[in-house]
């Protein structure tokens, strides 16, 4: 369905994008998974044929995205990071004038929408300047899909959404792909990459790894030790400071660390015992895919 093929792109002295290569099967939900800055925006930008690439090929169900560019803008449904519908129309306002844009109506594809529509249906008539985040989320959605594309495309559609409308969303997503839908979207959070078919993690402009989920942590599996105790800071400081220590990194309420080969846990307790550590807890831990992006990194 989407053959990228050397893309690069260039903002003045930034590389945006590096050489990228990706393929996409049709009906599968594909994840582009990396921080603020790391090139997802731009990439969806190119797809959508919205900015030129530098370098490179890219083909949307066999249309080039540079010299098919209307006929894509048809098939595909767009949703960009920032909520860009009208504020001062309604929700049915809104949904209409996109339908007008393609040539359809609500009534048309109301199947289409229903499953995501129906929940904001009930407030039609209420700005969408006025909506929630959650809501503002399905509208834009709804717009994307009112005239039945083939791909959609998704960029960062959950940030600063709350969790119970983020895992609605995701639930709704998987609803779409299971109809048929090619689903492409765009993510920095880590835990949201288990929902996809296949994720390719993007850090600066450049691919470290395309995989499922699953398999990119099987690729990259080490053994991890969580480790807690009073004073979380300096703990990390001294874990760091051990010769044995590949890498430590702070995880929510425990500390995340490698060892060097030949490095024995108890000498690592031995160690922070002689600093002055007590009541320090280590275990070992399943690594996720957010330890693997990190590892990836270093």
């Amino acid at each position: 369905m989407i053959q990228i093929k050397n893309i690069s792109k260039s903002y003045q002295s930034v590389k945006a994008l590096d050489d990228i290569n990706i393929e996409i099967a049709k009906s599968e939900l594909f994840g582009l998974i990396g921080p603020d800055g790391a090139g997802k925006t731009t990439l969806f930008r190119i797809l959508a044929t919205l900015l030129l690439p530098d370098s490179g090929s890219a083909t949307l169900a066999g249309l080039d995205v540079v010299s098919d560019y209307k006929k894509i803008r048809r098939s595909i449904g767009y949703m960009p990071g920032r909520f860009s519908l009208y504020q001062d129309l309604s929700i049915l306002e809104n949904l209409e004038f996109y339908a007008a844009v393609f040539g359809t109506s609500i009534e048309a594809n109301y199947e289409q929408i229903k499953p995501i529509y129906s929940q904001i249906e009930p407030f039609k008539h209420r700005r969408a300047g006025q909506l929630s985040g959650g809501m503002k989320q399905k509208l834009a959605l709804s717009c994307a899909l009112v005239h039945r594309p083939d791909l959609l495309l998704l960029d960062e559609p959950t940030t600063g959404v709350d969790p119970v409308s983020r895992q609605e969303f995701w639930d709704m997503l998987q609803l779409l792909k299971e109809q048929g839908l090619t689903i492409v979207v765009s993510t920095p959070y880590m835990d949201e990459a288990r929902r996809c078919d296949r994720v390719a993690l993007i850090q600066k402009g450049c691919i470290l790894d395309m995989d499922t989920p699953q398999g990119i942590v099987e690729k990259n599996v080490q053994p991890l030790w969580g480790i807690h105790g009073p004073n979380m800071f300096p703990l990390l400081e001294a874990v760091r400071a051990w010769t044995g220590t590949a890498a430590c990194f702070a995880f929510g309420e425990s500390h995340h660390a490698s060892l060097r080969p030949g490095a024995q846990i108890a000498e690592l307790r031995d160690f922070l015992t002689t600093r002055g550590f007590s009541g320090i807890t280590i275990k070992p831990i399943q690594p996720d895919i957010e330890d693997t992006f990190i590892k990836l990194l270093h």
